[in-house]
């Protein structure tokens, strides 16, 4: 019989937040109206692709410092005939934008991309062009069931009536109210009279209710060819951006085949390059392999410490060799491999930290979103969207009542190297919309935000499931670790013990609140039933979809 992973772990925790169940549908994402939108798509008769789509349209209006329809992602797509395919909706460079546009800040360590007055971080400057919204349109018109008016009306009744404040958007308002209340129309919604709204006050977007609408009515074209497009390329003229109306025109998503891994057994499908997430994750769970992780103990030094050896492996070669495949050289199947996995894995210390180089040729920020939604057909989306930055580029396009990305702030402002500048080159990202399976069966779809912390924290969560045994609500609450050759964070509940020992194995050790956001995931079990999680570091809710239709037959006698 097995035993409990806590039998062998050197760190115990307490779940914080409770799971959910259900037998015809569920919707987790990071804010429970998003996740109601979601699940009232499951109700009407929609599938998973309809509700996904009616999360995403809600987290623009309750998550708005997340997501929005100028801004870009990446969405794992099953479908109940067990085909998988990612969409690439990641935002690109302007046509505009030249490799030496951008100049930047003298003295810059090399994985730093700042620019000399920021222009790549906040204002016009550091917009690229969208791709979120005519993914979510095209998504739900090739595998949805449901009109797009149907499924944007939470996000419109939300927009147009108000909703509560809570403390987490309270808290992102105040960490951006600097940059922000240098712009009236941002900080009209955001900073009323000065000051960030507090949690349990009205969030009214009357403007963004009418661009909802709109959009509601014209699908994808209002953006890419229509007026909220004029508006958009018009203020990036007027302000110095780059956005044209070419870019839009021009803009195209990407449909792609995930990158696939097998572990101990288990089939383990992620994001393709652009994407970085999805290989590097097979690249850490194929050195892993080697070891016996669940016998170290979750929480050990032990186990910590490979951990951070391969994330440091996993980072030198995402900086040698990560990019948008169509300008960069990417090779997959040699950082995928398990014989490169067996080389690394000789080069480890199991008692000592190393510092390590790229084993082949060739950033970001942490604030994103993450949603997954299960149907009872078999149809399952995973799917991470951001705008980059908290708040985007700090300001919003009058006209459209919303915020767009800063994804510019990702790229290398100098020429010649792989993630450098180029003009419709697409944006590297951890993203991490994963799904493992087991004898060809789906058990598990997860995934998060935070950056750099995406794919390790994804990976955490795996073995966390995999090795140790927890519960989908265990795993993706327990406490984290990252690093990427300097600093090794975690999270508050590691021992202070622990913390010594990883010091006395040479690990710059610092103690955090929270390595990434907050992780939510569905599993998928053999009886029909699943099972939504969602943890403690954001505003996360599962809500599931059981109960069903009246037996057929029954009648009701009338007295």
């Amino acid at each position: 019989m097995t035993r409990n992973w806590r039998d062998r772990a050197a760190t115990v925790f307490e779940c914080q937040k409770s799971p959910a169940s259900g037998s015809r549908g569920m919707v987790v994402s990071n804010h429970p109206l998003a996740s109601a939108a979601g699940a009232e798509m499951l109700a009407a008769g929609g599938n998973a692709i309809d509700a996904a789509i009616a999360t995403l349209f809600t987290l623009t209006v309750v998550e708005p410092m997340m997501v929005g329809i100028i801004g870009g992602g990446m969405a794992h797509i099953r479908l109940s005939d067990g085909s998988h395919r990612f969409i690439d909706g990641q935002s690109t460079v302007p046509l505009a934008v030249r490799p030496d546009t951008y100049r930047s800040k003298p003295g810059s360590a090399p994985e730093v991309f700042d620019t000399i007055g920021d222009e790549n971080l906040s204002g016009p400057k550091a917009v690229a062009v969208p791709g979120s919204l005519k993914a979510w349109c095209e998504t739900l018109s090739r595998y949805g069931t449901m009109p797009l008016a149907d499924v944007m009306q939470p996000a419109i009744k939300h927009a147009s009536r108000g909703f509560a404040a809570t403390p987490y958007l309270h808290e992102c308002i105040v960490d951006g109210a600097s940059e922000m209340s240098k712009d009236k129309p941002i900080s009209a919604v955001y900073l009323p009279n000065g000051s960030p709204l507090k949690p349990g006050e009205r969030v009214l977007q009357s403007e963004y209710a009418e661009t909802l609408t709109y959009i509601s009515r014209h699908g994808e074209a209002a953006l890419y060819q229509g007026a909220l497009g004029d508006a958009l390329v018009d203020y990036m003229k007027a302000h110095g951006g780059f956005i044209s109306r070419e870019d839009l025109r021009s803009y195209n998503t990407v449909e792609r085949l995930p990158i696939r891994g097998d572990y101990r057994g288990w089939e383990i499908l992620g994001p393709p390059p652009p994407a970085a997430s999805g290989v590097h994750i097979v690249q850490m769970l194929n050195i892993l392999e080697g070891y016996d992780i669940a016998s170290k103990g979750f929480g050990s030094a032990a186990t910590i410490h490979l951990l951070a050896e391969v994330l440091k492996i996993a980072f030198a070669d995402r900086a040698a060799a990560s990019g948008d495949p169509e300008f960069v050289a990417v090779p997959v199947d040699r950082l995928t491999s398990k014989e490169y996995a067996r080389e690394r894995r000789d080069a480890i210390d199991p008692n000592k930290a190393q510092r390590w180089s790229a084993g082949v040729s060739q950033f970001e920020s942490a604030h994103t979103t993450h949603m997954t939604a299960a149907d009872a057909m078999g149809n399952v989306v995973a799917t991470t969207q951001t705008i980059n930055n908290l708040f985007g580029a700090k300001f919003m396009i009058p006209g459209l009542g919303t915020v767009p990305n800063n994804y510019m702030n990702l790229y290398d402002p100098r020429p010649g190297h792989a993630l450098s500048l180029a003009p419709g080159k697409r944006v590297t990202t951890s993203m991490s919309p994963m799904m493992a399976l087991r004898g060809g069966k789906l058990v598990y779809g997860l995934g998060l935000p935070g950056g750099k912390r995406i794919f390790p924290s994804a990976l955490q969560a795996l073995i966390n499931l995999i090795d140790h045994g927890m519960s989908l609500q265990e795993a993706v609450e327990a406490p984290r670790a990252w690093t990427e050759g300097n600093a090794l964070e975690v999270e508050l509940a590691i021992s202070d013990r622990t913390r010594d020992e990883l010091r006395s194995m040479g690990h710059e050790v610092q103690a955090v609140a929270t390595v990434a956001g907050g992780m939510n995931a569905i599993q998928f079990h053999e009886n029909g039933m699943l099972t939504g999680a969602a943890c403690w570091r954001a505003d996360g809710t599962p809500v599931g979809l059981a109960g069903g239709l009246a037996r057929s037959g029954v009648r009701f006698a009338l007295a």
